[in-house]
């Protein structure tokens, strides 16, 4: 038997009252199990429809929904929906007919997939990183059979007050500035102390954490500034063009064995603009990030990869060859502190020649909120993104230091 919490009887009364409906929260709180639920439930009552559950990454999507959310839903309700489950086109059909899609956003085949059906119901699972163009575009297979009301459903842990969510359901205003409906676009926070089946143990690793993340997996709050470099109104989203004068692949190594990130940061370039194209930072072991390299340099056809020599040296250059071997690679030094080297890359935004094909949260609270000298963690989001674009700019002459940086500051 599922027991629903509060908060999620809450959730279930609010979603007949509107078509779009946001549960907003800190991570554990139920929202996920609950929207899940929810759908195979309205797939049981209407026969023959079809209900889509969709993520930025596909890869992200069967992970969280196929083999965590969904067991976890089998194994309280005694039920057994792997044997609904098709793994080679990924869906669940269950014995009325009705199909739930499991798909993601970041592959233009999938994409294509994806809209090859019309649904009753789409689950934006996780928002934050899906940009307000894919979520219009999803919605225009929102085509429920007669009698059947569409309802488009969203979660996600608060991103910043920059993202189109926050804009749309707080601010009461889409992107192009029309107001939004009174009636419609409702929404809900559910944080993980609204879970009484949530761990001590994880609310205490939330307590713990920084205050950004604090305040986002645990408090469940919009992120705000608070860095030295940039601000939020600064980051700008666009598809960007077909083609690109150069793309680069911007890595900064872990200074530690096992501890900081690494970060993989893809950029390119087509004339004075400049668009920051994905996110491939990882915890992971050298041959990890080798491989995670290769693949963004194999998927944005790169002119090359700029890593920082500090720690490693030519070290650093092997590891990245064993992930492909002909990758050209350009080691730089970086000689300057993180603030003085970022901050012409910071200018770049500010003049509003970067953006951002589509939300990187991680990388973008990384931008806001790093606070220099007092920080406590090493941004190598932010670092990674730093030697992308100061590649693309003014080229790199193997040392980001005065020189490079004045001529920045003269050519921009």
């Amino acid at each position: 038997m599922f027991h629903l919490t509060e908060k999620q009887k809450e959730l279930y009364r609010l979603i007949p009252t509107a078509t779009t409906v946001l549960a907003e929260g800190g991570g554990r709180s139920g929202k996920t199990i609950a929207l899940i639920r929810w759908i195979f439930l309205r797939a049981v009552k209407y026969p023959h429809s079809d209900h889509l559950v969709g993520r930025l990454r596909f890869a992200h999507a069967k992970q969280a929904v196929c083999y965590q959310t969904v067991p976890k839903l089998a194994e309280i309700e005694g039920i057994n929906y792997n044997h609904y489950l098709n793994r080679s086109d990924w869906f669940y059909r269950l014995e009325n007919d009705s199909r739930i899609w499991i798909g993601g956003f970041d592959d233009k085949e999938r994409m294509e997939k994806i809209l090859g059906n019309e649904y009753a119901t789409v689950f934006l699972n996780e928002a934050s990183q899906i940009s307000y163009e894919t979520r219009e575009t999803i919605l225009t297979r929102l085509n429920p059979p007669r009698g059947v009301a569409g309802k488009e459903l969203i979660d996600y842990n608060p991103p910043s007050i920059n993202h189109w969510g926050y804009q749309v359901f707080h601010k009461r205003v889409f992107p192009d500035g029309r107001p939004v409906p009174e009636d419609d676009y409702k929404w809900i926070k559910m944080n993980p102390c609204d879970n009484p089946y949530a761990s001590g143990q994880y609310l205490t690793i939330l307590a713990n954490m920084s205050a950004a993340k604090r305040r986002r997996f645990l408090e469940g709050e919009y992120s705000t500034d608070s860095g030295a470099l940039w601000k939020r109104a600064w980051i700008s989203y666009a598809a960007g063009p077909a083609r690109f004068d150069r793309v680069v692949v911007g890595v900064d190594p872990s200074g530690t064995v096992g501890g900081d990130e690494i970060g993989v940061v893809v950029a390119g370039r087509t004339g004075s603009d400049f668009h920051v194209l994905d996110d491939y930072s990882l915890h992971g072991t050298p041959a990890q990030w080798a491989a995670a390299v290769a693949g963004a340099y194999d998927k944005w056809r790169a002119d090359a990869v700029v890593a920082e020599r500090n720690y490693g040296g030519d070290m650093v250059e092997s590891t990245i060859r064993a992930g492909r071997v002909d990758i050209k690679v350009t080691l730089v030094t970086a000689t300057r502190g993180k603030v003085l080297r970022a901050e012409p890359v910071s200018t770049l935004y500010e003049r509003g020649l970067v953006k951002h094909r589509m939300p990187l949260l991680d990388l973008e609270d990384e931008m806001c909120v790093y606070e220099g000298a007092a920080a406590q963690k090493s941004p190598n989001r932010l670092d990674a993104l730093v030697f992308a674009l100061a590649d693309l700019a003014v080229g790199t002459a193997g040392t980001i230091g005065e020189e490079n940086i004045a001529f920045f500051h003269r050519r921009f």
